[in-house]
């Protein structure tokens, strides 16, 4: 049809759909909603039932949002009319329709740490009344909720821009096979190389989520045996009388967080490499939509659910089921510690994994079709799953400061 009109549908999908990622991640994770008055109710039962019902929370709402996202792709494509290359066009103007709003989203996600630390900030004082303190409460409940707001638009605007790069990459392997009979015979869905290229893609999601995760524990475990101590062996600190050494934490944290920066941006770079160069280019088109797919479950998961925790908490301590300092606080409290490295840590991060191998398998197709049965294809995936391997094996034999 009337190119103007597809522009128009295009960027309207793209609108439309933050407007509707906004309202799912706000009743999921808003205080004056179900789900969380459901998880801060679990509360009175023990840390157990904290963490099942923000699970539940988490794996529930990342199918809404991500039945949600897969319509705004779809009605991108119906806009296309059935050409790939003005689907790959109609996706990509809904991407920027999204990113319109985002003067509002960059507002939201500021609002969050602002209200989180002036809440931090009143309490360390001492000096804020009852009331300034339940206000302040209430504003960092709000701002947990416009930060997970903030990650699920994200998490669309990475499968918008990973489904355009997805196809560019089809697109390149057609023009590259002289063939268009082969290329089609490469993505027959019902193949078993895709299959097993699809099931690669989402091992990597879960990999790539199990080490970011583990890193913040270990790097959590260190400060808390650094703070330990530390109350050993300079005394006074809770009187106020001795200073803590703030500096070591703050090494502590700054030299981990580099460290085990190295094993997952590992993984993101050389596992397309591995697939490709290994299995092909059918399925390391398998592995591509496997990780897009698992990773916009994932992903919403986990900043749901981290969200739902940390807000049932700011719920108890606004005075519900016994307030603070009472066993449901603990409770929750334990669950929004174990809510930080999902909202704050592996769900942003799965952003740039999907966006990061979908750049690098359309980067490496050509080669891989040039070399054909070469053997170089098979040395450089050996090479590259080594060096997969062996990043992932100093990782885990990094030694525990617990231990």
């Amino acid at each position: 049809g009337d190119p103007r009109l597809v522009l128009l549908g295009a960027v309207v999908i793209g609108i439309v759909l933050a407007a509707v990622i906004l309202a799912l991640t706000g009743y999921f994770t808003g205080t004056d909603h179900r789900p969380v008055q459901d998880v801060g109710r679990t509360s009175l039962t023990g840390a157990a039932t904290v963490i099942l019902s923000g699970l539940s929370v988490g794996f529930e709402s990342a199918v809404y949002t991500t039945l949600v996202i897969g319509a705004a792709v779809f009605g991108a494509f119906l806009l296309a009319g059935g050409s790939l290359s003005v689907a790959l066009f109609a996706v990509s103007l809904a991407g920027c329709g999204l990113l319109t709003t985002v003067g509002v989203i960059v507002a939201m996600d500021t609002f969050g740490p602002v209200s989180d630390n002036a809440q931090g900030i009143a309490e360390m004082s001492g000096d804020v009344s009852e009331e300034g303190a339940k206000i302040l409460t209430e504003l960092d409940a709000v701002g947990n909720t416009t930060k997970a707001i903030t990650k699920g638009i994200a998490i669309a605007t990475a499968v918008l821009a990973a489904s355009a790069l997805f196809g560019s990459y089809i697109g390149s392997v057609i023009k590259e096979l002289p063939n268009a009979d082969d290329a089609s015979k490469l993505f027959f869905v019902f193949s078993p190389d895709l299959i097993v290229g699809m099931l690669l893609g989402v091992s990597v999601v879960f990999l790539f989520s199990g080490l970011a995760i583990n890193a913040v524990g270990r790097a959590a475990g260190a400060v808390v045996m650094e703070v330990r101590r530390q109350f050993r062996e300079i005394p006074g600190i809770m009187e106020g009388t001795g200073r803590p050494e703030y500096g070591k934490v703050v090494d502590i944290v700054t030299r981990d967080s580099l460290r085990e920066l190295a094993t997952p941006g590992i993984l993101a770079i050389l596992s397309p490499i591995a697939v490709g160069f290994g299995l092909g280019i059918g399925p390391l088109a398998g592995f591509l939509a496997g990780a897009i797919a698992s990773g916009t479950l994932m992903a919403v998961f986990l900043a749901n659910a981290g969200g739902a925790w940390d807000n049932a908490k700011k719920l108890v301590e606004d005075g519900h089921h016994g307030g603070k300092g009472s066993d449901a606080h603990a409770a929750t409290v334990i669950g929004d510690t174990v809510g930080d490295p999902f909202k704050d840590t592996a769900g942003p991060a799965i952003n740039p994994l999907i966006k990061v191998m979908n750049l690098v398998s359309l980067l490496i197709v050509g080669a891989v079709i040039a070399l054909g049965d070469s053997p170089m294809r098979i040395l450089i995936a050996v090479a590259a799953f080594a060096g997969i391997a062996i990043s992932v094996y100093i990782s885990k034999k990094r030694s525990s400061v617990i231990e």
